[in-house]
Parts: structure tokens; sequence; C-alpha cells
């Protein structure tokens, strides 16, 4: 079948789904409390199910009097028991796949259930539609005519006790359907070697040679990879090498503090950036306009939603709210109930509602990585952006960078210190601390109260990390590729202190 027929029938496909979102963006309150009644009516006869009177829930306030809000160590007992092999716990039947998840901030592995339902009706299905969206956005899109060039997690999937574990990207990889890697490259081959080293090579020889229309990952490890490619080709622009490339879709860290850095190599004026939010737990939203940074909270993959306001999290008057209840700009803290057996389950990411009409979000950091030592309330959201336009203002270029408090001392007053990687420094380092702390102020009311006449707090300190730090340090604890994040913003300074320490011995 020729190629643009091929373009033909994967657009027209996908382009019916538009119908059926219609129905949660029109009923979105009433799709998400029939979504929460089919979750409690599938696992009634659960091991949870019986625990907590599923059959006899029919509405969200008893589900939620009766039904605790849990962390992964609350739930992680269910989950190992599942490992083993035992079923009709938290979901019926055996669970097969579960997905390794481990944050740079902790050691310990997390492994997350991913059901047959949930593969289907949510990570496969949200794939969809963000091509089915882009597709109906972009009516002159021949996306389907090339491949699209997908850079996931490293490692293969380990099998015990008769289930399997590994990256979410192994898994999906594993049970992927043919039309899927047809349209992908590279080969599953090289996309799960577990050497990134080796892998990037890899890559990069058997994609230059491709028609390669779109680009999937992590923007962080993407760059990383982009960059080889134009070493490789000796090009500085990849549409030189890939003439018909025309998006970029993207999620896993924020986009903000690497723009500059992608429209410097892709030098095409109606190339597009899509952004997704999605998780070992789940795929959440999806960017559905052109040129926008909000999200389309994604209503029927299974997921019910509940939310935090981050002012209770943690605290003894916490408490959780429906998604019909949410107001725009308040930051909360996610809440999922999943048909991958997941229950009230605080999943770490918090979030603030742009609109609610339809609901879109974006994200603004994780509960655990933010600094309020001092009253602060800093979160990702804000050093990202300050940090972006920054190095806008400044013509500078950043890898990547971490924050920690710089506890106060005596009648030493408190900081922040900034340890950031230069791809281009800026020509002063004064200067670039003085824009930084002016555009946090404007960003962070509580920040700029701070930071009134030094009162609680001191200007930033910037250290200037060593080529390759960042890199080195995940290499270190084998968190090279996939979705391993540096630790943005954090209330201790054990990953600062560590990076320091490298800082010095090994680039001495």
């Amino acid at each position: 079948m020729p190629i643009t027929i091929v373009n033909s029938v994967a657009s027209w496909f996908l382009k019916k789904r538009i119908h059926q979102m219609e129905l949660f963006l029109k009923y979105p309150n009433d799709v998400q409390n029939e979504l929460l009644l089919d979750l409690i009516k599938t696992a009634k006869d659960t091991e949870l199910g019986r625990l907590y009177n599923f059959s006899e829930i029919n509405n969200y306030h008893t589900f939620s009097e009766r039904v605790p809000i849990v962390n992964y160590e609350g739930f992680h007992h269910y989950i190992e028991r599942a490992r083993l092999g035992e079923a009709n716990i938290f979901w019926p039947g055996s669970i097969k796949w579960f997905a390794k998840s481990s944050g740079t901030t902790n050691a310990q592995s997390k492994f997350i259930p991913v059901t047959e339902a949930s593969l289907e009706d949510c990570h496969y299905a949200a794939s969809k539609d963000l091509l089915c969206i882009y597709l109906n956005n972009n009516e002159d899109s021949q996306l389907f005519t090339g491949k699209s060039l997908r850079l996931g997690g490293s490692k293969e999937l380990y099998k015990e006790n008769g289930t399997a574990f590994g990256d979410l990207s192994a898994i999906l990889i594993d049970n992927m359907p043919f039309w899927a890697e047809f349209s992908s490259t590279p080969s599953n081959k090289v996309s799960l070697m577990s050497d990134w080293e080796y892998k990037l090579d890899a890559i990069v020889k058997e994609t230059i040679q491709e028609n390669v229309t779109s680009l999937a990952g992590v923007p962080s490890w993407m760059l990383v990879l982009l960059n080889r490619v134009l070493e490789h080709t000796s090009k500085n622009d990849l549409t030189q090498i890939w003439p018909n490339l025309e998006v970029y879709f993207h999620g896993g860290v924020s986009f903000v503090p690497y723009r500059n850095q992608y429209q410097n190599i892709i030098q095409k004026q109606d190339f597009r950036y899509y952004e997704i939010y999605n998780a070992s737990e789940g795929f959440f939203a999806v960017q559905d306009q052109n040129n926008s940074d909000e999200l389309l909270l994604m209503l029927d993959y299974g997921i019910y939603y509940e939310f935090i306001p981050i002012d209770t999290y943690g605290k003894e008057n916490q408490y959780a709210i429906p998604l019909n209840q949410v107001e725009l700009d308040t930051i909360y803290a996610v809440v999922i109930t999943t048909n991958a057996g997941l229950w009230r389950y605080k999943i770490g990411d918090t979030v603030r509602f742009t609109s609610v009409n339809p609901y879109r979000i974006k994200i603004s950091g994780r509960t655990k990585h933010h600094i309020n030592v001092f009253g602060e309330e800093l979160v990702i959201e804000n050093a990202e952006t300050a940090i972006a336009s920054t190095c806008q203002l400044l013509n500078a270029e950043i890898t990547d960078f971490t924050v920690a408090p710089i506890f106060m001392e005596g009648k030493e007053k408190g900081a922040h210190e900034w340890l950031i990687e230069f791809k281009k420094s800026p020509s002063c380092m004064d200067e670039f601390r003085d824009v930084l702390d002016k555009e946090l102020q404007q960003l962070n009311s509580d920040y700029k109260a701070k930071r009134y006449l030094n009162m609680t707090l001191n200007a930033p300190k910037i250290q200037i990390a060593k080529s390759e730090l960042f890199h080195t340090w995940l290499k270190t604890k084998n968190k090279l590729g996939g979705q391993h994040k540096i630790p943005r913003l954090s209330n201790s300074r054990v990953h600062l202190e560590e990076l320091l320490a490298m800082n010095t011995a090994l680039f001495a």
C-alpha cells in the first residue's frame, strides 16, 4: 500500500475518536462518576473490595469515607503479594506486569501494577488520542509518511513468580501492536538495550537513514540524543537530516528550560511541540491545542481523579475533593483510583487548573520536590520558569540544575544554593544571580516577602557544575536515560552535597 494512502487511512481512523472525546468534554463530571462506580463494581469481589464493602458503595461520598488515601508505602504490602502471584487482591484476576519506577530521591524501587485494562484503555488509548488530537488540529500533517523516533527507558523485562517487571516503556514495547512498531524507530531490539551509552550510538546509526517525522521522549535525554545525531552527521539543524520532521511529543520533565535549545537545533518555523503528562501509574493529560502550555485532563481512561489542596497536604486537616469542586489557580496534589487497581493513591505530583470548561491543567511540581524551609513555598514551576527567563534574557543555556536551602546558622540568614550546569554560560555570573532572583520574586510572592531587604533570605548562591556532572552522578546510581530525572528542588541538602563533593573530587 503506498505510503500516502497509509497516512490518509491512519488519519481518518484516529480522527473518529474526536467524536468520542466530545462526551467527556460535554459531561465531564458524569463521566467521572460513572467511571468510579464501574471501578468499584469491577473490584467488589477482590480482597480490598470486601474489606471496604464495595458492594454497598454507590456514590463518591461513601467511597471517600470508607477508602483511605494512601501513598506507595501504604499500598506496598498489597503490591508485593500480587508480584508473588496472588490473585484478586485489589483487582480481579492475576496481574502480569509491574512498572519498576524509582526516583533519584529514593533508592527504593516502586513496582506499579499494570493490568490489561490499564494497558489497553489507558496507555495505548492515550497514545492513539495524542495522534488523534494532533491530526485534528493539523489537517496538513504528513505524520504517517514517516516514522516516530521514540526514546524510552532502557532495560528489558525481568520475569519471576509468573509476573514481569521493568520500565513502563519496556512493558509497552513488549505488548506493542504491530502498527505502532511499524511506524516507529529505532527497532525494539535497540530500544530495549540496557547500556545507555551504547544504546545512544545504536539509535543514531539506525535512525539517521530513516524518514523521521516526529520525536517522542523526555526533553533532557532527547536533547542528548539529538546533539549526538548532529555531531555524527556534522549538521547544525535536524531538518537537514530529517526534512519532514514536524512535531515533538514530550513529557516527563518540564520543557521550559530546554525550549530555546530545541529551537536552535530545529530551525523550522512551523515545527510544533506537544506536551503529554504520563507516568507509570497512568496517562493523565494531553496538550490539545497548538502552541499551548495547557494540558487537557483525559477523563475516560479508567482513572478517577481527586485533588488535595496543597496547603492541607500531609496535615491533620488534609482532605480531598472530586473534580467538580476544583478551583482555578490553586495547587493540588493528585490522587487517583485506577483500572490498574490503585485506590485513592497519591502519585506525588501537583497541578493547578487553568480551565474548568474543559478541565485543563499545568503541572506545578512534586509534593516532595519543593523548598519551604523559610516559608517561601518555592515550587518546581517557579524555578524552571525563572531560570528559563533568565537564560533567555542573558543569552545562556543550561544542561541541568538542582536547588537546596542554605540553613540559618547563628546570625547568618538562610538562602537558596543553585548548582547549575551550563551549556552556554552567561557573561557575568553576578548578573545571572540578580536576574534569577528578580524573576523568582516576580513569580512567587512568598519568596519575594522573605527576600525583602534580606530580612529572612539572602540572595541566591550560584555554583557552577562542571560539564557532565549530572550525567556522571546519575551513572553512579545506574539511572542513565529513560524516565530518570534530576531532583530540581529539595528541602534537604543530601543530593546537593553529593553533587558538590563529586564536582570537586572528579573534576578538580
